[in-house]
Parts: C-alpha cells; structure tokens; sequence
C-alpha cells in the first residue's frame, strides 16, 4: 500500500529561514518524510507577488533550498525542489482561476492584510490569486496532508472547495487535502514584541533569530529579549507574553513539556533561563548552519540535487494535468 502523500512550500523572500519557519514548517518536513511520500518546494512563484530583485530571488532560492537539505531533508525520500520549474504548477493555476469567484478570492484575509500594508492600488493581481496558484500546488501532486500554520487554513479550504467544484463539473480527479497542524509552536512570537508572529515581514531584527545566524549574535537576542518586571518562571500568554514565548521555544528545541520546564526554574531568576534558552538555539543552529553552507559553496551539487526533485515532481505534475486538460475539454497535446 502507497505511503500517503504530503505536500507544503516555503518561500525563498530571506537570506535564512527564522526560528518560526524552523519549528512550525521546516522540522515538521524532516519528520513527516518518515511516514509520508513527502513533497516539499521553494515556491519563487509565490515570492513575486511582491516587489523582488531577480538575482536576490535567485540566491534565495539556493539557500532555501540548502536549508531544507541541512535541516535533515533526505533527497532518497523527499522530493525537494523549485516551484518554477514544474509549469504545470502556472497552467493548473489557470484552470482553478477560472472556477474562483472574485468575491471568493476577495475574501482571503492575507489579501486583504498584505494589500493593506503595501496599498490596495499598487497590489498586484498576483497577490490577490495568490491563493488559487496555492491551490494548483497542492492538488498537483494529490497531497492528502498538508503541513499549514493557523494563518493558511483558509487557503486550504479554498484548495478543497476548489477541488471538490473541478470534481463534481468534469469528474473525480483531485484529492481533498487535510490540514496538518502541529500544537505548541504554530505561534512563534518577536523577541522583542511578544505578542506579534516572528516574522521577516514586520520584526525588528533584533526580534528574529536567523537559523543562519552566528553563535554570537544569537545569544545576544535571546538575553535581551523582552519579558517583564516580574521573576517567576511561568507560562501566562496574557500577563507573561515574552517568558511564554521563551518557554515554548525551549520546551520545542529540547522536547521538554512546558510544566516541567516552570519546576525545573522555580526559584531561579530571568538570567539562568535565558542563557538556557540561548544555548539550546545555538545547540540546534549550528550543525544546520554549518551544513547550509557546505552545500552553498558547491553551487553545482546544489543545482543537481533540485534537478533531480524537479525530475520527480515533473512526473506527477504532468500525470495530473494530462486527466486535467482531457477532462476540462482541452484537445490532446500534439
């Protein structure tokens, strides 16, 4: 019996991932492809939606890529590799556009966010079928799970209500794909505003902590990040945003349960915690960061290691889009 299949795509918009995009995608990828036929792409088609520079998005999308090998992706048993090199993913966009209603595309919420910081008339239409390119990734590949943050869920029920509309006009043909939500760390916050998403977008950088990042640096961070006037060790997301925050990246990075963690500090002050903290981020940095740039410095290994997942991807991609195009009416390609 065939593994099920599992699918999700991390976007190459930084010159290293974030301990958010670390815990809640990157080491959730490493596990499942235990138990998964696992999928996982660099989309740098999504990561135009926005204004980019094209040889940054070119490097980014090499070290994404060697992030998600130095993190544990194995080549042997995960598909790993670039969105824009499987133009299936663009042509089945296409198709599922054309079964989207505009106030059904309108109602997405990270359209409605994104276009509010950069400015409804200078967002592009790109951001706005964002969603729908979303959707063409997932169903591509028959994905049955798909590793999503809270703020994704809604893409993923435009995906399956997609999928279900293609089915019921033109016939089965696309998987209704589940969400798979990891407890605990969905909710990495900023080091320095505790209660907003660690994120490349709107953290500070003193609030981010690069998984590329040097030892240093790292633990300068975590030593000044922002807690409160009190000293007790204690996990209160209301009135403890910033040691709560601290507490769940230790109880992530060293498996250790979060009242465990609060008897294990009972008595024992802001500082002894966080230079805890501090070293158990280093702890697991460091190999990934070491291993990134080995692969970064053999830039042809690198290429040939994507080639290989996009081989892969292509097979799949292309077998979904010839049931596709013969059953939205398209004539056979010649």
């Amino acid at each position: 019996m065939a593994s099920p299949r599992v699918l999700s795509g991390i976007q190459p918009t930084a010159d290293s991932f974030h301990l958010g995009n670390y815990l809640g995608a990157v080491r959730q990828y490493v596990a499942l492809q235990e138990g998964y036929d696992a999928f996982y792409c660099v989309v740098d088609l999504h990561a135009i939606t926005v204004d980019y520079q094209p040889e940054a998005l070119r490097r980014r999308s090499r070290i994404a890529a060697a992030q998600l090998f130095a993190a544990g992706l194995d080549p042997e048993r995960s598909t790993v590799f670039v969105q824009s090199h499987v133009r299936e993913h663009t042509e089945l966009a296409w198709v599922l556009m054309c079964l989207t209603g505009m106030g059904e595309a309108g109602r997405m919420t990270q359209f409605k966010d994104k276009s509010a910081k950069y400015g409804e008339s200078s967002a592009g239409v790109g951001l706005f079928t964002y969603p729908i390119l979303q959707a063409a990734d997932i169903l591509l590949y028959g994905a049955n799970k798909v590793p999503v943050g809270a703020d994704q869920k809604q893409h993923l029920e435009l995906t399956r209500d997609l999928a279900q509309r293609f089915n019921h006009r033109f016939g089965e043909t696309f998987t209704l794909p589940e969400p798979y939500i990891v407890k605990g760390v969905e909710k990495i916050t900023d080091l320095q505003e505790p209660t907003a998403k660690m994120s490349k977008s709107s953290s500070s950088p003193a609030g981010i902590l690069d998984l590329l990042e040097q030892p240093g640096p790292l633990r300068k961070k975590v030593m000044r990040a922002v807690t409160d006037t009190g000293t007790e060790i204690a996990f209160d997301e209301e009135n403890k945003p910033g040691i709560a925050n601290l507490l769940r990246i230790l109880s992530a990075l060293t498996a250790t349960p979060i009242p465990d963690l609060e008897t294990r500090y009972a008595g024992q002050g802001y500082g002894t915690f966080k230079k805890d903290v501090a070293e158990a981020v280093v702890e697991t940095f460091a190999p990934i960061r070491e291993r990134t740039e080995k692969l970064l410095a053999d830039e042809d290994e690198l290429d040939r290691l994507l080639a290989a997942g996009a081989t892969r991807a292509r097979a799949v991609a292309a077998e979904t889009m010839e049931k596709v195009r013969d059953r939205a009416g398209f004539l056979p390609t010649p």
